[in-house]
């Protein structure tokens, strides 16, 4: 389903669908519900203070447990909507993605 100009296929969910944000570093978690998603980024709706979102770089945690998620960066912010882009492999600045990064998603998951 297409509904838009951008070169990744989006996908509007239907229903709503429930997701967490996360700080890197776990210090804070928001909820949110997902509207759109892609290969690149997803659009949510952030429930509660925007404020943290200022960090740039999270998580978006796909499930309850942490083991489905994603290293995303903010993009835009209109009201309680933002844009997220999804950082994969080198996409910052030609960077591998860090050997540690599940080791501290596990480690912020059991700080919160």
């Amino acid at each position: 389903m297409r509904f838009d100009s951008r070169k990744a296929h989006r996908v509007r969910m239907d229903h709503k669908h429930p997701v967490n944000l996360m700080g890197s570093d776990g210090t804070w978690r928001r909820s949110c519900v997902l509207l759109d998603i892609s290969d690149t980024g997803a659009k949510i709706e952030v429930e509660g203070t925007l404020d943290v979102l200022q960090a740039r770089e999270f998580f978006m945690l796909l499930s309850s447990t942490g083991l489905a998620y994603r290293r995303c960066e903010l993009v835009w912010i209109d009201g309680t909507m933002a844009g997220i882009h999804f950082i994969k492999g080198t996409d910052r600045k030609g960077q591998q993605k860090s050997a540690g990064e599940k080791e501290a998603m596990q480690k912020a998951l059991q700080n919160k």
